[in-house]
């Protein structure tokens, strides 16, 4: 039952096409204009897409050959990371001003457990606004925000009234909210796994709150269970400030097919290089390495070796994944490689990271 659940305040705040965004910030020009942050070659992949470039179609992950193609006065602008960190540093410590339970899900968002903060305000909404203002005057970008009792329910909520724009889902709402809701809203629920509900008949929140338990586990597996419980406003993850990085990993798409073994060994040792680099940076080591393959016909395989001790040199990491390279035949000409690290010396720390214990209280509770 969702009243037995401790209830907590969870916002989800998200920039508005974050990338897209500082660039039209940092160059007047760009603004009001349809621009992607990527390439425009044969090779190159949108990473973001301004709301200008959106309403042509143009998305990131999209190739950007088919996002010229769908709108020809689209602008391109090479990502610069380095300018992205510095930004989402400034963001951040905006939320550190309210909360210390801050959960980075990337550069560009982020949960905060308000239920206790720093300045004694019992609206979630109202801090929320608040964030949005000062992250608009302060910094000079828009961000949208969700908020309601669990992270699942905010995520959701925080694409409801994007860009600049935010919504609370109070806990009295929360099963109404979900049942209405559109099933590709559901955040965990991809285009394949919503087709696929689409031909059970689920379209609606509704439609899977109708399924039971053992129904979903049979089509989804062990996804099954997540959505049952999920419909319901049952999510119990709590906001972790101390997630614990599990792997760490570069990769490079080529211009051209490679076709040979040898002509991909520059590559890797590039590769090997930034991994080290990462590794170094953030203070860690792994015990696992891992060749990602990207075939021509964009058939994905990977190989991985775990080794008896942690690493992070360059030179033992290359020879660790030429290993692998050698390790069978190639299927095809290959357009990626990515090497990662994972088994990393982080999880001992995960381990001492012991949960709190978590306190049920009513549902009538101000937001």
């Amino acid at each position: 039952m969702l009243s037995d659940l401790p209830i907590r305040k969870i916002i989800h705040v998200d920039m508005d096409a974050f990338y897209a965004s500082v660039e039209q910030m940092d160059n007047p020009d760009l603004k009001g204009k349809p621009i992607a942050v990527g390439g425009s070659s044969k090779r190159g992949v949108v990473s973001a897409a301004s709301y200008e470039a959106r309403t042509f179609g143009v998305r990131s992950a999209m190739s950007g050959v088919k996002a010229r193609r769908l709108c020809e006065d689209l602008i391109f602008v090479k990502p610069r990371f380095d300018r992205y960190q510095e930004i989402s540093k400034k963001i951040r410590k905006i939320f550190y001003d309210y909360t210390d339970k801050v959960e980075p899900l990337s550069l560009d968002e982020a949960y905060l457990d308000v239920t206790k903060n720093k300045k004694g305000n019992p609206s979630a909404t109202l801090i929320a606004k608040e964030i949005r203002e000062r992250i608009f005057k302060e910094v000079g970008l828009t961000a949208s925000a969700g908020i309601s009792i669990n992270k699942f329910i905010a995520k959701v909520a925080s694409d409801y009234n994007k860009p600049n724009g935010q919504k609370t889902v109070n806990p009295e709402d929360v099963l109404p909210f979900l049942e209405a809701l559109d099933i590709r809203k559901f955040y965990g629920v991809g285009k394949v796994t919503a087709e696929k509900m689409y031909q059970l008949g689920i379209f609606t929140g509704k439609d899977l709150k109708n399924k039971s338990v053992e129904y979903l586990d049979n089509h989804f597996g062990k996804s099954g269970r997540y959505y049952y419980h999920v419909v319901r406003g049952i999510h119990t993850s709590e906001v972790s400030p101390n997630r614990i990085r599990k792997s760490l990993a570069a990769e490079r798409t080529f211009r051209e097919n490679l076709s040979s073994e040898i002509f991909m060994l520059e590559k890797l040792e590039h590769i090997a290089k930034e991994v080290s680099k990462r590794l170094t940076k953030s203070k860690v080591a792994g015990k696992t390495v891992t060749l990602k393959i990207k075939y021509s016909d964009f058939t994905l395989q990977t190989r991985s070796k775990t080794l008896p001790y942690f690493i992070s040199d360059k030179s033992i990491i290359l020879e660790t994944a030429k290993d692998l390279l050698y390790q069978e035949k190639l299927q095809n000409s290959v357009r990626l490689l990515g090497i990662s690290l994972s088994n990393l010396n982080t999880e001992k720390k995960a381990k001492q990271i012991k949960p709190k214990k978590e306190v049920s209280v009513q549902l009538r509770f101000a937001f």
